[in-house]
């Protein structure tokens, strides 16, 4: 069949495959000083072919020996053969579940599988031991495959360890299914060799044929690597173990290569390549050991603070540098984007050493028209184009993001007019709590502004609301009420009525300065365009006054008696306030001394 080749491009490396081939990809990356080692068996009782015995084991065993310094920190299981897959087995008689499959298709009646399982928590219970893989069963299934020689099925634990004995290392796990022959090219990128000392790399594959070795290569940088005598240069899957010497590993591979004499000081890639000629092998795992000196910046969102009808926001955040190998340095640069445009810049303070972090926290100054709500992405080492300064040891993980909600100030809510009766000068005082009557408040939660400019800038709320004195007329004035999360905002106006005058029945103008004047209440100063008339018993009209003249007691009209003060007696009044809205007053007033 002629393969089509598509170029992918994954985390740290791009790969080369045919189409019906499912991607290895980097799975896990540890930085640190951190190694591992291999263990596992096969089920076949001998290396298929077309005149072998169709038969299959349903369990095996291997051993696996820790040294005291060697911390376990990830154990990976995983199994393949023919068929679609028996995905529930057992380790040391412990159930077990796939948690991750894969499947490759060499033709319609040819399918194969590949299952993973984490089981770290077995390994560093039991430690250094013999294990056993049962339940694994294939009887049923391998009969259509083994006349043409691609029956079977195995097993493989990858260990990864810490030892503090260990360089600073950066150990990549990949895995996934995908067929050799033909080619395979894998490009690590991101990487910052200080030293190639011990630099390795191994693999699990599965079906690999010892007595099949037509172009079986492979090549680092253009360098044939082989393990001689396990694994020679020409024959690189060939069912053996590097770590135990093992050679009859029917149909599996768990091989280890040094690669230190074909990497170099310095390196930022490496390039392996993966042929063969005519043994189908299938690649489940491949890792990569490297002395490798680099920091990781990721950044995580801790908090934020929104302020009702305010587009500035207050986010806190960290940077950390875990998993690395080296301090990140100071002002690594940090940036904001808010549905993928540019709207902040920040950089971390002092240097991050391995595994410590730096907190700290920016004000966000989001435009007016921007939705409430805000996607705010944040991403480490991006200097505002979405590219970084600082080389890492995984540039796939510098962001986070978070989902905010501005909180918008409703609609300002209009009340009632707050009439008051005009004291003078178009003046009056009001309770201003009369103008929430119809509304369900907290006396506490309550403020008034003059201006809503005030209102939004909580500065010079009215001290006195109880005992106000407008000042203009008609005046408005806002009011803010606190809510859980925001506030409400309402208006309302103040507006002078002139009420009706108060008229007394009497007066004494004896200057004994108690009521010596016909003070009409609610009059002067607030009908300024009054006028009052006052006539004796006989009908003539003895005094005329406005808002500048009160009646004193005393006479301006008349022939005689001009300024003198009229005698005890009973007076007739006329009060035209000329106000549109009242007629005038008429009435009688007693005078006496």
């Amino acid at each position: 069949m002629k393969n089509k080749y598509y170029i992918l491009y994954f985390f740290l490396f791009g790969i080369i495959i045919p189409i019906h081939a499912q991607d290895v990809s980097l799975y896990q990356q540890f930085n640190g000083r951190y190694d591992y080692t291999a263990i596992g068996n096969t089920m076949n009782t001998v290396e298929n072919g077309t005149s072998g015995p169709c038969t299959i084991l349903t369990s095996s065993s291997a051993d696996l020996t820790l040294n005291s310094d060697q911390n376990v920190v990830a154990a990976y299981l995983y199994w393949a053969g023919s068929g679609n897959g028996d995905l529930d087995i057992s380790l040391n008689n412990i159930n077990i579940t796939a948690e991750r499959t894969f499947s490759y298709a060499l033709d319609t009646q040819r399918v194969f599988f590949a299952a993973f399982a984490d089981v770290t928590t077995i390994i560093l219970d039991q430690g250094s031991n013999n294990y056993t893989l049962s339940n694994f069963d294939l009887t049923n299934v391998i009969a259509p495959y083994c006349s043409t020689g691609t029956n079977f099925g195995g097993w493989a634990i990858t260990v990864i360890y810490e030892d503090t004995n260990l360089p600073l290392n950066q150990l990549n796990v990949y895995d996934g299914l995908q067929a050799v022959p033909d080619f395979l090219n894998i490009t690590l990128d991101n990487l910052n060799v200080l030293d190639n000392e011990n630099a390795k790399i191994g693999f699990v594959a599965w079906e690999g044929d010892s007595s099949i070795a037509v172009n079986e290569q492979l090549t680092i940088n253009g360098n044939i690597i082989s393990n001689a005598p396990l694994n020679p240069a020409n024959n690189a899957f060939n069912g053996t173990n590097s770590f135990t010497g093992d050679t009859d590993l029917h149909n599996m591979d768990i091989d280890v290569y040094n690669i230190q004499d074909n990497i170099n000081i310095g390196d930022s890639s490496a390039t392996i390549t993966l042929t063969s000629g005519q043994d189908l092998v299938m690649i489940n795992n491949i890792i990569t050991v490297l002395n490798s000196q680099l920091p990781d910046a990721t950044i995580a969102i801790d908090n934020y603070i929104v302020n009702c009808g305010d587009n500035n926001i207050e986010v806190f955040y960290t940077v950390n540098n875990f998993n690395s190998t080296d301090v990140l340095p100071a002002n690594t640069p940090i940036a904001f984007y808010s549905n993928g445009i540019f709207i902040a810049q920040s950089e971390t303070i002092n240097d991050i050493a391995i595994n410590a972090v730096e907190s700290n926290s920016i004000i966000i100054n989001l435009p007016e028209d921007i939705d409430p709500n805000v996607n705010i992405l944040a991403i480490a080492d991006d200097d505002g184009t979405l590219n970084g300064i600082v080389t890492e040891t995984n540039e796939n993980n510098n962001s986070t993001f978070i989902d905010i909600e501005l909180l918008v100030v409703p609609e300002i809510i209009t009340l009632p007019n707050l009439i008051g009766c005009n004291q003078g000068f178009e003046t009056s005082t009001y309770n201003l709590f009369e103008a929430l009557q119809s509304i369900d408040y907290n006396t506490e939660a309550v403020s008034f502004y003059q201006s809503l400019e005030d209102l939004e800038s909580e500065v010079n709320a009215i001290n006195i609301p109880t005992d106000y004195n407008n000042i203009l007329n008609p005046e408005t004035l806002y009011i803010r009420i606190e809510q859980l999360l925001c506030y409400k905002i309402y208006q309302f106006n103040l507006i002078i009525e002139n009420c009706p005058p108060y008229i007394p029945e009497g007066f004494s103008p004896n200057n004994d300065t108690k009521n010596d004047w016909f003070n009409i209440q609610g009059l002067y100063n607030i009908f300024t365009n009054h006028r009052l008339q006052i006539y004796n018993r006989y009908g003539d009209l003895i005094f005329e006054g406005h808002n500048d003249k009160p009646w004193l007691g005393k006479t301006n009209r008349g022939l005689n008696n001009i300024g003198n003060r009229v005698p005890v007696g009973t007076y007739y009044y006329i009060l035209n306030l000329n106000d549109s809205n009242y007629k005038p007053f008429v009435g009688w007033v007693y005078v006496n001394y």
